[in-house]
This record gives C-alpha cells, structure tokens and sequence, in this order.
C-alpha cells in the first residue's frame, strides 16, 4: 500500500471511528423512547384507561419529546461528537469550538439567506418549513442540510484542531495561541460555509424537486424511484423535498368530491378512509414509504448482532435490541441508519434499492395498508378499516418476508466483504482470528480492571514512557496509542497487563482489552498524571 492510500485508509478509519461515537448514547435513549411512546400511544392509553392520568401523560410527553429533540437535531450532536473524538488531546476544547462553530454557521446561513429574499414564510403553508427546503435550528431558520452541515463542521474543526492547537504566537498576538488559534480559523471557516451553502444548497434541492415530476409520470418505475430516494436521501435532509410534493400537493394525485378538490396523497388517503366499499386509489401507495422504516430493520438490526465480533457481542446487543424495538414501535430509524450510512455505505445503498422495490410490490400485490405510526399503531388501524379495504393480513406476510430477505442478505454481505457494521467497525483481520483464542479473552477482561499500579507503570513503560505517548484512545475493544517512536516499545513489559493481542501499524499500537477497555484507558490516564 502507498503512502498516499496508508493516509487515505487512515483517515478513513478515524471518520468511521469519530462519527459511531456520537451515536452510543443513542441506545440509552432508545431505551427511554419506548417508554415514552407507550405513555404517549392513544391506543395503548385506550386500553389502559389510568395512563390518561395528567402525570403519566406528563411524564410520557416530557419522555417523547426531549429524546426526540435529540433525534431531531442530530447534526448538532454529530458536529461536537465528531471534532472530540478527532482530537488527539484536549477533547473538550475541540468540541466547544465546534458547537460555537456550529452556532455561527447557522446564524450566518439565516443572516444571509434574509439579505436575500430567500427565508420562507412558515405561516404561509399549514406544514410550516416541511417541505420548503428550510429548516428551525435550535430556534434558527437555516436551509435544511441534514445532517451534512454538522459532519462538515465536525471532521474539519476536529482536523484543524489537532494541526493548529499547539500554535505559538509572539507576545503581541499571544492571545491567538493555542487552541484560540483554531477557533479563530473556525470562526472564519463557519462564515463562509454558512453563506455559501445558501448558493450550493438551493441547486442541489431544486434538482431534487424536479425529480418529482419525472417520479409522477413515470408509473411504478417512477413509484421504484420515489422508494428509492425517500430512503436513499435521508442523510442529507433531501427526502423532504422527494415525499412532501406527493403527500400534500396535487403531485400525489387529485380527488372531487363534489365541488371540493381534494389534493395530495395524504388527504386522499384520508378521505377514501371513509368512503365504505370504495377501493383506495393509486396515489395512496405514495403514502407506503413508511413501509420501509419498520419491517427492513428487524433484519437489519438481527443481521448486524449475529456478526459481530465475539469479544463485542453483549455490548452491541445492548445498543441494538432499543434501537429495533424503538423501530418497531415507533417507526423511528434515523439512530440506526446513522450507524452503518457511513461505515458500510454499500448497505445502505442496497438498502435504498430494496426500498423501492418493496415499495413496488405493495402496489402490485395491491396491498393498500396503512404502514406509518408502529406497528401498534399500524395494527389498529388497518383492523379498523378491515381486510376488504386494506388487505392488511398480506403487509405483514411481506413484512415478515422483507425481515427474512434483509436478514440473510445483509449478513451474507457483512461477512463476505468483511464490512464495518456495529460491533465490527474497529477490528481488523488480525483480531477477528483471535476469536479461536477464549483462553486469553477471558484472562483479559479482569486483568483490566484488576491490574496492579505496578503492571500499569510497566505498560507505560512498554510503550516507550509517558514522553513517547502521543495520543490514547480506545474503541469497543482496543486500547489505540499513537507513540513518536515505535522502536520504543516493549511488548514484554506491555503483556504484564494480560491482553488478547498486540496489533502495530507503524507509531499506531493497539492493544486487545475487550469490554473492559474502558477501564484500562481510565488506569492508563490517571497513572500518566503523576508520572
């Protein structure tokens, strides 16, 4: 490999590495969410008559609502999360700077987009921003990036931040150095960025829009595409502009009733609803996109536990068993599209492609069901308007199929291109063969939290001594040290902290802790501050 690809496969692995953590403490959330969805369900709440009680529904709507708040501004999170877990030292420095880089960002985006004309009267439509191409940030009105802006910001402050933080200045500009020196850059990147994306960003979402047309008349090739984009978009925010003009505008189609003219898939829907012994009609499948946010990730989320790694099992179980339950539920997928989008990409891709023909065959099966809310939700629904109307026993007999298909699918493609997927995303071949060795995995795992002062001074020791030490970071597994001087080490004295292997790139040591890595990183650090 060249150099030029050793650094390319570097960074590569430091964006895969920076942008997962954010999102662990995702899965603490999606164990709440269930909560609150169950307290918030009117259908759950029907059932049991004193979760209508004002402090449960309180403390459901408080649940629901704040975590959703998370969710919902995941850019935000990505930013600061990506530029900490970039930065070599001074964490908290470096995710400071880029929540204030952030912040400017946005306030020069909505400055800018005012001095032209350009910002959208929300009171003017009865969705507010949705579908305008325009977005509330933190009370900011911004174009809609997704969460690109917040990716964007992140990798470069995180970038910058590990170049520039050391920088000294004369005494005349000594107010500059250090980590101030960065967060000036950043202050003039942000200006830039926020101004120019309201001219970079308008012709990407024009372009969006327009596919919308082509979508309308080009029957189920068109209907393939718009189950295609609806999932394929969503890291970017764009699938607002693929599903909005179809849900609400005469895009979606058109029904008269009398002298009303009903416009968009949605109204539609919801006034064929009433209409006894009428069919639903056609446009009411560009309401099935939903289809794809619950049945796929039950596959998904079963295909990425069953090949994990050993070693990371328990702990990837623990992060994806909330984030499907919260799927099902709720219909939420944004945490669990985020882990693998950018670490596997390909799968998300397939994902796309699968959408849109899962989407097709609802249409061809004549399957009309109602597919949006969770499956409780979804459940009653459909049961209401009955089988005749809906057709609802087929939906989940392909939804079972879609679950099977993506399970098998996604875990053949997992393990045959060895992609990173949770709880893979940090190994290597080297670990993955360590597997056939339980004998040190399980030696390892105590030794982390029980190692004496002693046996820590002498890794410390081993890795060339607190002057040779250059960053410490851990993954799911592995204590990664970067060290000045490779020809420092010693294995010897870093194995009288028993581990499961050694790996060595270069000046990158990583050393096999298992689960409790993070404990050993906690020991290393605090012996490194009084040495």
């Amino acid at each position: 490999m060249s150099e030029k690809q050793s650094k390319f496969k570097g960074a590569l692995e430091v964006f895969a590495k920076s942008i997962v953590q954010p999102l662990m403490y995702l899965s603490v959330a999606g164990i709440l969410l269930i909560v609150g969805i169950v307290l918030t369900n009117s259908t759950v709440t029907a059932a049991l008559p004193f979760l209508q009680s004002g402090p449960f529904q309180l403390i459901g709507k408080i649940i629901y609502d704040s975590l959703m708040f998370l969710i919902n501004n995941l850019s935000i999170i990505f930013c600061v999360g990506i530029a900490g877990a970039m930065a070599k030292k001074n964490k908290g420095h470096a995710a400071l700077i880029a929540l204030m880089a952030y912040f400017l960002f946005l306030e020069a985006n909505n400055i800018t987009l005012s001095l032209n004309g350009q910002l959208v009267d929300a009171g003017e439509s009865m969705l507010g921003l949705t579908g305008t191409g325009q977005s509330t940030v933190m009370g900011i009105q911004v174009l809609d990036t997704g969460v690109f802006g917040g990716i964007i910001l992140g990798c470069i402050t995180g970038a910058l931040f590990n170049r520039f933080s050391n920088k000294q200045f004369p005494i005349a500009l000594s107010m500059f150095s250090g980590v101030r020196f960065p967060f000036l850059i950043m202050i003039l990147i942000s200006w830039v960025l926020g101004w120019g994306f309201c001219y970079i960003w308008p012709p990407v979402q024009g372009a969006i829009s327009a596919l919308a047309g082509l979508i309308q008349s080009s029957g189920n090739i068109g209907l393939f595409f718009y189950g295609l984009l609806n999932k394929l978009l969503v890291p970017t925010g764009l699938h607002h502009l693929i599903y909005t003009p179809f849900q609400f505008s005469d895009v979606g189609g058109t029904l008269v009733l009398g002298e009303t003219v009903v416009a968009g898939a949605y109204p539609i829907r919801v006034a064929e609803m009433a209409m006894e012994g009428m069919p639903f009609s056609d446009s009411t499948y560009f309401n099935s996109y939903t289809f794809n946010n619950l049945w796929p990730y039950i596959g998904i989320g079963l295909a990425f536990i069953t090949t994990v790694y050993k070693q990371n099992r328990k702990k990837t179980e623990a992060v994806m068993i909330p984030l499907i339950v919260t799927a099902i539920l709720s219909c939420i997928t944004e945490p669990m599209d985020f882990l693998f989008v950018f670490a596997a990409p390909v799968l998300f891709v397939i994902h796309s492609i699968l959408s849109g023909v899962f989407l097709v065959l609802l249409k061809v099966l004549s399957i009309p069901a109602g597919t949006s809310g969770g499956i409780i939700n979804i459940l009653v629904s459909n049961l209401v308007l009955g089988v005749d109307k809906t057709n609802w026993p087929m939906m989940f007999v392909l939804g079972i199929a879609n679950a099977v298909i993506y399970f098998f699918l996604f875990r053949f493609l997992i393990k045959k291109f060895n992609l990173h997927t949770p709880g893979r995303e940090e190994e290597s071949s080297e670990e993955a063969a360590l597997e056939g060795a339980p004998v040190a995995a399980a030696v390892a795992a105590p030794a982390a939290s029980g190692s004496s002062d002693q046996a820590i001074l002498d890794l410390i020791a081993g890795l060339g001594g607190k002057g040779n030490i250059e960053a410490l970071e851990n993954c799911f597994t592995r204590l990664r040290v970067m060290v000045k001087d490779a020809s420092l080490i010693n294995e010897d004295l870093i194995n009288h902290v028993p581990n499961s292997g050694i790996n060595r790139n270069g000046t990158d040591i990583q050393i096999i802790y298992g689960m409790q890595v993070a404990a050993m990183r906690d020991k290393v650090e605090n012996a490194l501050e009084t040495l």
